[in-house]
């Protein structure tokens, strides 16, 4: 089998793909033939060495991925070979076959596609990880989202959508204006305007009741003042900190020194309140596999459609990174693992 490896910290350059003995599941394990993998930004930025949760290099990244079991251990009732599954897999989703523990493996009916599947847990995961599971979005609720034509930010736009929030400002370059406003997004340019003002002036100078912010660094603040009170900000990335493919300590230090420091007290004072979200590190499993269970009901009923940009040939995965470092996926990336 062929997977792809970060053997060091560095550009696309560095990136290799390897070839191994197939794997073999141990008891509690199933295997999986992957069709597609997901690609996500924190995946870039472990590759440039600014990821603090990822293994010691060298390594597989992707966390998440769609396939099918051709493989069972022991004491596994609950799959068998054949079944078309999401496979949550962590680490090592860049991969043409991959074991893993079963309880991180989920079947999907026929009427999902790989695609969809792979799409799911990462950037739907996080979406409803913090609108619903964490914020508690009721209609008539409003919601500022950055890098809104992303995968994230698409999956925001479906699920604010589905539960009847009234206004959705997203933020992106002035190329993206038209599709996101197709999502049912208030656009702002955001080398033109300042969203901090524009959701004041949507919401009577009240502010939004959402903001999503994986940019970090100043930025976050900002996202932090366009909240009403009783308002809630989520942060789960660092996008400032990367400015290409390649690591800058300059724009690292930028981020770091911008990075707000919340006062406990004015928090307490304004009933704001501030989540740090990483799905991968999530400790309490059956919470994600319920994220899971519920998007999936979502996918089947028509209410959310995962927006897939592109799928790159595994063989092309420095091709589908750098179009990500470039800012021009509208949706998600995928990988093509599919037997040829």
């Amino acid at each position: 089998m062929r997977k792809i490896v970060y053997p060091r910290a560095g550009g696309v350059e560095t990136i290799e793909i390897v070839e191994e003995e197939d794997p073999v599941p141990e008891s509690g394990q199933v295997c999986v033939r992957i069709h597609r993998a997901g690609v996500n930004f924190a995946e870039l930025m472990m590759r440039q060495g600014l990821y603090g949760s990822n293994p010691d290099f060298p390594f597989t990244p992707g966390y998440e991925a769609s396939g099918v079991v051709i493989g069972v251990g022991d004491s596994v009732g609950t799959l068998e070979e054949g079944d078309r599954v999401l496979a949550m897999t962590g680490f090592g989703g860049y991969s043409e076959k991959v074991c893993l523990d079963a309880r991180r493996v989920i079947p999907i009916p026929d009427s999902i596609s790989f695609d969809q599947a792979a799409a799911i847990p990462v950037t739907y995961g996080t979406a409803f990880h913090m609108l619903v599971h964490l914020g508690r979005i009721s209609e008539g609720d409003s919601v500022l989202i950055h890098h809104a034509a992303g995968g994230v930010g698409t999956a925001v736009a479906q699920i604010c959508e589905s539960f009847g929030a009234s206004l959705v400002v997203g933020t992106a370059s002035t190329p993206k204006r038209g599709f996101v406003e197709s999502m049912g997004m208030r656009f702002v340019d955001r080398e033109e305007e300042d969203f901090e003002e524009v959701c004041k002036e949507l919401t009577d100078g009240r502010g939004v009741h959402h903001a999503i912010d994986p940019v970090g660094g100043s930025h976050l603040l900002r996202s932090y003042k366009s909240l009403r009170k009783g308002g809630k900000l989520y942060y789960f990335g660092a996008s400032a900190a990367v400015k290409g493919e390649k690591r800058s300590r300059l724009s690292e230090l930028r981020m770091w020194w911008g990075m707000p420091r919340f006062d406990p007290i004015r928090l307490m004072t304004s009933n704001k309140a501030v989540f740090g979200i990483h799905m991968g590190l999530l400790e309490d499993e059956s919470v994600f596999k319920g994220h899971l269970a519920s998007l999936s009901e979502m996918l089947e009923k028509g209410e959310i459609d995962p927006v897939i940009d592109s799928v790159w040939r595994f063989e092309k995965v420095a091709d589908a990174q750098m179009h990500m470092h470039n800012r021009k996926n509208r949706g998600k990336v995928l990988l093509d693992f599919s037997p040829e």
